[in-house]
């Protein structure tokens, strides 16, 4: 059981900002399902009830997070990282396909997982002891295993394939990466390296779907009824809400369906159409709210794991709001990543809670207990 003294340093805002936040994309989750028959097969509270479920199992992992001295996992990264891996090859093997992707393992007949979630989780654990270990990355070879270390679970997930989740993974290299101590010029020459390489990624890599997301960035309207449509559907949903909003429950692309996958990839819309301005500014304030208090505990962190381990789990936040809200705003290709703690989906919703119980984890042990 957790020590008594060290409750008194839990990060209570933080704590009550991830679940406001996670309330509220419960809320908005029904918004956008409730009048869909065809989604929903007749049941308005469908999703919003697994949507619950995922947040009572994702609050249930962070207090078991919380619970134990994240200063012990050192110990059992070989084993997180080797058992990351083979889950990610079973995967490729018995995985079953969603939206083009063979991500997900069956639980059951009525629930499935996503493995490339947890990964995240998995590869920031270890590569957070690969770097504390690690003496010389201000040189550009000490680099070398680090990029191997992400490399090859991220190549596991590229074969799914899944482009999105593999972008975090780089997120995370390179925020963990700056943190612990490499070079930015370095950083930096390796990111016009890759965008050199584009072009051959592009045409030799990518599959048609891929490209087409690409080109879609560039200019949605080339194709607006085909790989543009939801960009150009979500844009209008967010600036139909003005300042205000329509109110909940009452945009109309959102209750109509104009914008497709509207309670995962592009929740935002949801936001952006029914409360407006005024309800966007406050959902960004609050992730605002989570990345400041997440940087206050890299801070404070008591050794170079716990550091790294917050850094981490902030890269892979980060991108995600980043990303997500880009691409709700045609600003950002889209990827299919999910918006934290809003979007539908049990699998991420349980990884960001799980990571929101190691800040938690990582701040109350910042300092010795004192008899």
């Amino acid at each position: 059981m957790i020590d008594k003294r060290l409750v008194k340093n839990l990060d209570l805002p933080l704590l009550g900002v991830v679940l406001g936040i996670t309330a509220f994309g419960i809320l908005a989750v029904y918004s956008a399902t409730h009048a869909s028959m065809v989604e929903n097969g007749g049941n308005p509270y469908y999703f919003a009830t697994k949507q619950a479920v995922g947040a009572a199992v994702g609050l249930v992992a962070m207090a078991f997070v919380i619970n134990f001295d994240y200063r012990g996992l050192d110990k059992f990264t070989p084993y997180i990282y080797v058992g990351n891996l083979i889950l990610l090859g079973v995967t490729l093997v018995m995985g079953k396909v969603v939206s083009g992707a063979q991500s997900w393992l069956a639980l059951g007949p009525l629930s499935s997982f996503q493995p490339s979630e947890i990964a995240k989780i998995a590869i920031v654990i270890t590569l957070a002891k690969h770097l504390e270990a690690k003496r010389d990355l201000q040189k550009l070879k000490g680099l070398a295993s680090p990029f191997v270390h992400v490399g090859v679970p991220m190549a596991l997930i590229l074969l799914q394939p899944d482009l999105g989740t593999a972008m975090v993974f780089v997120g995370i290299l390179f925020g963990m990466l700056l943190i612990a101590g490499a070079r930015p010029r370095h950083l930096l020459g390796i990111i016009f390296l890759f965008a050199a390489l584009s072009p051959l990624v592009y045409f030799f890599v990518l599959k048609d779907y891929q490209q087409a997301r690409i080109m879609t960035f560039f200019n949605p309207y080339a194709d607006s009824r085909g790989s543009g449509y939801n960009v150009i559907q979500a844009m209008i949903a967010v600036g139909s809400g003005r300042f205000f909003g329509k109110g909940l429950f009452s945009g109309t692309q959102t209750q109509l369906n104009f914008v497709p996958e509207h309670h995962t990839d592009f929740i935002f819309s949801v936001v952006g159409e029914e409360l407006g301005f005024v309800g966007s500014i406050l959902l960004l304030s609050g992730y605002f709210f989570i990345i400041w208090r997440g940087i206050r505990t890299v801070s404070h962190a008591r050794e170079n794991f716990g550091t790294l381990l917050a850094t981490g789990i902030i890269s892979m936040m980060l991108f995600h709001i980043l990303i997500n809200i880009g691409m709700n705003v045609g600003i950002m290709p889209v990827t299919g990543i999910p918006l934290p703690f809003m979007s539908f989906g049990s699998s991420s919703l349980v990884t960001n809670l799980i990571g929101i119980g190691f800040l938690l984890n990582i701040y109350m042990r910042r300092q010795k207990i004192l008899f």
